[in-house]
């Protein structure tokens, strides 16, 4: 439950807030419902009016999905208008109505397995359809903090804080004072160039053009096995996507940027006579990079102000709402009081080598597509063409050209290793935590199972995201995480006797003195006991404590022996 309430400032001139969000993509609204779900005095001023004119973003990875749980929007970002009925897969075709190459099935929403590792699989849901859904529930200005048509001009570090210029469409001015601010200002952030942050790149950069068009007679056409995605594999010179954007008529191809007329680069990728009509065409830039710094004083980075990576792999929007889920709580502890001086810089310790690491896996998938080889004869009718479209598909089923639409290592499984995620003595390792790199990929497969035994959703090594389980039906393990620490005590209760009446997951009593500690510094804890035999396999130890984002901090066969000395660890305040 949302438990921000706004406080309306009654200056036009200027005014003050704990946090100023520039930006109002989907990495500025994540922060924004992160920050309200923490009950954090914010504002969020974006330069448009807060509603992309095209799809943009269409799938809501996984791990931002469980994000979006958390704050109440999943279910809503689900039902958004994507029919439940439609096909998921994804083929590989030398056009639409050409020849099929290869096909990666994925069912519907209504009749795909829920995977065993998350309870909030992936969603389509285009940020032209997201962004109106949170802005009516972040709210806008002046019956919420929401500010649209407002543009950063400046930013002045101050003591405690920060003052930002900002100008209104009508080019009046103010003056904002702000205790933090993060940029959420996309690709050509204004923030990161006030800073002087520089953000090189990592891989080279490419020019491509997305063409919207729609097809109104094509889902009729094509019938219910019409996928999600088209991959193309056509020696013409088409070998990037085109997808369906709402299920109903709405695609959208990508394709080299060229002089071509975009109706007859349309027609071409589709291959059959039907009625359509260009909406966009429009060149973008597909870069891979990753910001030197994420922090510069009171000023924060975050999305695609912080890295940019190619879409091959959906990395993109997921990494970045992340970054909000790992800011957020730092943010609000800070301004609360309890965290020490080291937490808000451990938001670029954990969350910089993820964008690396996701840059990586991007380009990789981009460069499988771009020197695939193409023969000339994967367009013939007869049996040369049919030999050429036998060996690319072979060499599709070899190549791993799944990992790009289903890799849940690369959403889940990493870890992170920083100042305050306690560091595990070798004594209390199982030896099937996986490795200890910051961005480990724990696991192999394809993550559509329940994850025992696998790094994806059965390890609690500090750093990692805390596995998902069902509680009960419907509530996950997930659903304890967020507003503070929660300490999970699978040992049994001081006396003997393993029945627990709290079994489910439900408030215990302290298991010594580490909630005393966490009182004691004025750290929100939440102590749970749970006996569920499976839950407990899973979390692997006895004692495991989770911060704020989900991701575990520490873990033990025991209570620590100095508990003051793990809260100070955990908070940002140890030596």
């Amino acid at each position: 439950m949302n438990t921000y309430t706004y406080r309306r400032p009654g200056e036009r001139g200027g005014w003050e807030t704990d946090v100023l969000v520039v930006g109002g993509g989907p990495v500025g609204m994540a922060l924004a419902l992160d920050l309200a779900h923490r009950g954090v005095d914010f504002t969020l001023i974006e330069a448009g009016d807060g509603v992309p004119a095209d799809p943009r973003i269409t799938t809501v990875g996984p791990r931002a999905m469980e994000m979006f749980r958390r704050w109440g929007m999943s279910g809503t970002l689900r039902g958004a208008g994507w029919p439940d009925d439609h096909c998921l897969d994804v083929a590989w075709v030398t056009a639409v109505a050409g020849h099929e190459i290869h096909r990666l099935p994925f069912g519907t929403v209504a009749d795909r397995p829920l995977p065993g590792h998350t309870p909030e699989p992936e969603a389509i849901c285009p940020q032209h359809w997201m962004a109106p859904l949170l802005l009516d529930r972040l709210g806008h200005y002046p019956d919420g903090p929401v500010r649209t048509r407002c543009r950063l001009l400046g930013v002045v570090p101050e003591p405690g804080g920060v003052t930002a210029t900002v100008v209104r469409a009508d080019g009046s001015r103010s003056e904002v004072r702000a205790r933090y601010l993060v940029g959420c200002d996309g690709a050509g952030s204004s923030v990161r160039k006030i800073c002087g942050i520089d953000v090189p790149e990592l891989h080279p950069p490419r020019v491509l053009r997305n063409i919207l068009f729609r097809a109104p007679e094509l889902p009729r056409l094509l019938g219910p096995r019409a996928p999600l995605l088209y991959f193309l594999v056509s020696p013409t010179g088409l070998r990037y996507p085109l997808r369906a954007i709402d299920g109903r008529g709405t695609y959208r191809l990508t394709a080299p940027a060229t002089g071509e007329p975009a109706q007859a680069v349309v027609r071409r990728a589709v291959g059959l006579d039907t009625p359509l009509t260009v909406e966009a065409d429009g060149a973008w830039h597909l870069t891979h990079r990753v910001a030197d710094r994420y922090r510069s004083g009171r000023v924060f980075l975050a999305g695609d102000a912080a890295h940019t990576l190619s879409p091959s792999g959906g990395f993109g929007m997921s990494t970045g709402v992340c970054d909000a889920a790992d800011l957020g709580w730092k943010l609000a502890a800070a301004l609360a009081g309890w965290a020490g001086p080291g937490l808000l810089d451990s938001y670029e310790t954990e969350r910089r080598p993820v964008a690396v690491a996701g840059v990586a896996e991007a380009n990789a998938n981009l460069l499988r597509t771009q020197d695939r080889r193409l023969s000339p004869a994967l367009l013939d009718d007869n049996p040369v063409g049919e030999r050429a479209r036998k060996a690319l598909r072979r060499e599709l089923a070899s190549s791993d050209v799944g990992r790009e639409f289903d890799h849940p290592e690369m959403h889940f499984a990493y870890r992170y290793v920083s100042p305050v995620i306690a560091a595990e003595p070798p004594a209390e390792r199982d030896g099937s935590a996986g490795p200890a790199d910051p961005v480990a990929q724990s696991g192999s497969g394809s993550g559509s199972g329940s994850g025992s035994g696998s790094g994806l959703n059965a390890s609690t090594l500090p750093g990692v995201r805390a596995p998902h389980a069902w509680l009960e039906p419907g509530r996950s393990t997930l659903d304890l995480y967020g507003r503070e620490f929660v300490l999970l005590s699978f040992a049994e209760p001081a006396g003997g006797g393993g029945d627990d009446r709290s079994g489910g997951g439900d408030t215990a009593g302290e298991p010594n003195g580490l909630a005393r500690a966490f009182a004691e510094r004025r750290v929100p804890l939440h102590v749970v006991r749970c006996t569920v035999p499976e839950i407990a396999r899973r979390y692997e130890q006895p004692y495991v404590l989770v911060r704020p984002d989900g991701h575990v901090a520490w873990r033990g066969t025991r209570q620590p022996l100095d508990p003051l000395a793990l809260v100070d660890l955990v908070r940002g305040a140890g030596r």
